[in-house]
């Protein structure tokens, strides 16, 4: 695969199936994605690196948030690459209708976008992964897979940036009651730490000698726990709740 997301060679794109691919399908359906961002050339480079990829297809493109939020009702990809910067509809307004018409669809922001309240809004928006798109083209598939077997995406320097928030948002919040939270196990609690810190289930497994198996059982668990829908959510509600501490 190319370094670049320069021009390589032609696409051919193949039908789109009826409907987005469950998770209990083989693992030979190939994740469908959609492309969007403003700038041709770039939604044509990426087309051309996931055209290597054998269990990736391009399911579709657009180049507005109006657009993506029409492409992906239709088309219900199972993962939408999608710009911040856009048109007619900005990429976290498109994040949160698109939430709205594809459920299923998990959405990564693949953006120039370093700021803060970006990345914040994303996440408020329902983005399950935040990338700058200065990183590889390796990177992006390895996303894209992550994304679709449950996992969260951010790129370090976000994730850095996030954390400081999640300590001033803590900072800001008054002293007011608050419901009690859903006790997680200790067990539960190293886990979301650990997410916390960006690692994946994999990273995780080894940090705590255990399965990644039981690290998507805990992380299942502490998600119906807290009633959320996605591991930064529940990194969210943690740091709101003070359930973990960032020093």
């Amino acid at each position: 695969m190319s370094d670049s997301f320069g021009p390589m060679m032609p696409v051919q794109r193949g039908e789109r199936r009826a409907e987005s691919r469950p998770e209990s399908e083989p693992a030979g359906d190939p994740i469908g994605v959609l492309v969007v961002d403003d700038h041709a050339l770039f939604r044509r480079g990426l087309e051309i690196v996931l055209h290597d990829e054998e269990d990736i297809q391009v399911v579709g493109e657009a180049g507005d948030g109006a657009e993506a939020v029409e492409k992906a009702a239709d088309l219900l990809p199972d993962i939408v690459l999608l710009d911040v910067r856009m048109p007619k509809r900005s990429g976290i307004e498109a994040c949160a209708a698109i939430k709205e018409v594809a459920p299923s669809a998990k959405i990564i922001m693949l953006t120039m976008s370093d700021e803060e309240a970006d990345l914040y809004d994303a996440i408020k928006a329902g983005a399950t992964g935040y990338l700058l798109k200065e990183i590889s083209t390796d990177e992006v598939s390895t996303a894209i897979r992550a994304v679709a077997d449950g996992q969260s995406q951010i790129s370090p320097s976000m994730a850095a940036k996030l954390l400081t928030e999640f300590k001033s948002m803590i900072q800001r919040t008054d002293d007011s009651k608050l419901v009690p939270a859903p006790r997680l196990t200790d067990r539960e609690l190293e886990v979301l730490k650990l997410v916390a810190t960006g690692m994946n289930n994999r990273d995780i497994a080894r940090e705590l000698f255990i399965s990644e198996n039981t690290v998507k059982n805990h992380v299942r668990n502490i998600l119906e726990k807290l009633q959320l829908h996605s591991r930064m959510e529940a990194v969210v509600y943690a740091m709101r709740e003070k359930i973990l501490e960032i020093r």
